[in-house]
């Protein structure tokens, strides 16, 4: 007797188990391209323009320099003197640090640093937020 209750009965249908399919990867696998040239499966090429190089062509290069040289300014206007100077003085009067100055107007310390520098490229929102937070005109003063 089975310790199952009832008739015992067997289910004779087959099960069939499928090979998953073979991923991406695999199929570009060398020794899996080459098995299926061997047996006569359909292999796709595909040659992309300089794939895996580290060449540089001579002729593109050239000419997209040129064409960059031509259209862009060579150099971006940076911050005059003048505004340089009113920044510091006027911050200075407020004994204020570059630091406390970039918290008050919401933007890094190296942004103050560079208007103060004149490595940066006048941003009329930064200059307002300067304007606001130091009590000084510094827009009307920029590239002259």
């Amino acid at each position: 007797m089975s310790r199952f209750g009832g008739a015992v009965t067997q289910d004779w249908e087959p099960v069939v188990l499928h090979k998953s399919k073979p991923k991406a990867q695999e199929l570009r696998d060398p020794k899996a391209v080459n098995q299926a040239l061997r047996l006569g499966a359909p292999v796709q090429t595909i040659k992309k323009f300089d794939a895996g190089s580290n060449k540089k062509t001579a002729g593109l290069g050239l000419n997209t320099r040129k064409l960059d040289e031509g259209t862009e300014p060579v150099a971006l206007d940076r911050v005059s003197t003048d505004v340089r100077q009113a920044i510091q003085k006027a911050r200075l009067e407020k004994k204020m640090s570059q630091a406390e100055l970039a918290k008050l107007i919401n933007e890094q310390p190296k942004v103050v640093q560079e208007y103060e520098n004149g490595k940066a490229v006048p941003n009329q929102a930064v200059l307002a937020k300067m304007e606001r937070v130091l009590g000084v005109k510094l827009r009307g003063k920029i590239g002259k």
